[in-house]
């Protein structure tokens, strides 16, 4: 689930108690004395940076970075038939999701257009999800629309949410982090209670950077307080959302408003994997009715990944071409700090879709060589369960 800095919006206008923009999180002070340069970005003040986007990006896949991602909703769901409920709305498989189980899913519109996409969480008796701030107020309301009377949702917003994600995210964490378990016992999409520095934490082994690392939900008022203790080890550094941007597209991964939207269905978008098999034999979710034939016949277009020639890079919204023919459009693109070239995420034909696929793309007038190429850019670093 990606809402970084690409991806700015407007709260859009569910109901009178909806909050106008921007508004402070509980670390703006902490940002701006650490030199944090803020933006409006989905109605918040957010740091895009602080030393620099490439500095960060490069110290984030060598060493760890700290993203506070407070912005993004928390959300709750409880009550006698939470799980069949959530399944009626979410094309998920709730019945094989453990406690503690973190999984991706979409949130689908009639049409069989994405929504959102966000993080279910099974926790005990109710199941926690993480959306996207830009369209939480959206999200909760669609939710409130379609879970029955007796299904309890939550809006967290006395939590607050932290990323750690980097190859030594876990060497800097693990000193800090006490609780009934190690934090070694935790793989990739697994999550568990724990505490930093005496407060409760719940800590996930995810994030949207292609690292590993870890999420981590603490309450708002201790936000100043565990930053510091996390970004006091040595192994860390305060990461803007620009960084987050440019790790997320290394990795391949799609960003909501950009690379998703309620026109783009989840096989053009390579998202298939958010609807489980059972989901998909049966259907019963809203949407299904439209996206279960394309997945049975298959998308005309595919997101892709484009590598192009020189150091130009391709923004989204240039034009992307077979020969003289237009054939789509880039949706999320930018320069590879890991790479040092530029890379792009486009959608196009299935017949072009294949891996070395020569296309060109158009940059203010000026024809860019590009090849499609596999995703993700930069391999994922997961730690998944049997790794060393």
């Amino acid at each position: 689930m990606s809402d970084t800095y690409e991806n700015s919006g407007e709260i859009s206008d569910v109901d009178p108690d909806v909050p106008t923009g921007p508004l402070e999180l509980p670390l703006d002070q902490w940002h701006r004395a650490r030199g944090g340069r803020m933006v409006d970005f989905a109605g918040y003040w957010m740091p895009v940076q602080f030393e620099g986007i490439i500095a960060e990006h490069l110290w984030t896949r060598e060493s760890a970075g700290f993203f506070d991602v407070s912005h993004m909703g928390q959300l709750y769901v409880s009550g006698d038939g939470a799980e069949s409920a959530l399944e009626a709305v979410l094309p998920i498989d709730l019945s094989t999701l453990p406690v503690g189980g973190v999984r991706y899913s979409l949130l689908l519109g009639e049409e069989g257009g994405i929504l959102d996409d966000l993080m279910v969480t099974r926790w005990g008796t109710g199941f926690y999800l993480v959306v996207n701030g830009a369209t939480k107020w959206d999200d909760i309301g669609h939710l409130r629309e379609h879970l029955p009377d007796d299904v309890t949702l939550n809006h967290l917003e006395e939590l607050a949410l932290f990323a750690l994600q980097g190859p030594k995210a876990f060497e800097a964490l693990a000193p800090l982090v006490t609780g009934a378990h190690a934090l070694s016992a935790l793989t990739f999409m697994r999550g568990g209670q724990f505490r930093i520095g005496g407060v409760d934490a719940w800590i996930s082994r995810s994030g949207y950077t292609g690292e590993d690392g870890f999420e981590i939900a603490v309450p708002a008022e201790k936000a100043a307080e565990l930053a510091d203790l996390i970004c006091a080890q040595p192994q860390v550094k305060p990461i803007g959302l620009g960084a987050r941007d440019s790790l997320r597209l290394e990795a391949g991964l799609p960003l909501y408003g950009h690379d998703m939207t309620e026109t783009v269905d989840p096989v053009s978008a390579d998202l298939v994997f958010g609807i489980n098999k059972r989901r998909r034999n049966e259907g019963g979710f809203i949407g299904a009715g439209k996206v279960l034939p394309i997945i049975a016949a298959g998308a005309p277009t595919r997101r892709v990944g484009l590598a192009i020639e020189g150091r130009m890079a391709a923004r989204e919204g240039a034009t992307v071409f077979s020969g003289e023919t237009e054939i789509g459009t880039v949706t999320s693109g930018g320069f590879s700090p890991s790479l040092e070239r530029p890379i792009a995420m486009a959608y196009v034909p299935v017949e072009l879709a294949a891996p070395g696929t020569p296309l060109s793309i158009d940059v203010r007038g000026r024809k860019l060589a590009a090849t499609v190429v596999p995703m993700p850019f930069v391999p994922h670093r997961y730690h998944r369960k049997g790794a060393a």
